[in-house]
């Protein structure tokens, strides 16, 4: 096996179910920059996540839409007037 190709700076972090707000606190060695206050009242650096085991529909037997399309058209409509301007200058 090859010597010191794993990380060694694991740390506690939050990770956040943004579909039902479960949260769950583990170790890993992700970066990022938002932080919130678990419940031991100490600081933690979070990890949002858009479905994790309390919300998969393979772990809870419920099936569930997510609404991707939704986002595309919402990301569309809000950068409209960039994409006009580009296709008016060519």
């Amino acid at each position: 096996m090859k010597k010191d190709i794993h990380p060694k700076d694991y740390r506690l972090v939050v990770f956040k179910d943004m579909s039902n707000d479960y949260t769950f606190l583990s170790k890993s060695t992700v970066k990022t920059k938002e932080t919130i206050v678990w419940e031991d009242g100490k600081e933690y650096p979070v990890i949002k996540l858009e479905i994790s085991h309390t919300s998969h529909p393979f772990y809870t037997g419920k099936m569930k839409l997510v609404d991707t399309a939704g986002r595309v058209d919402k990301f569309k409509s809000r950068y409209q007037k960039h994409i006009d301007r580009n296709a008016a200058s060519k």
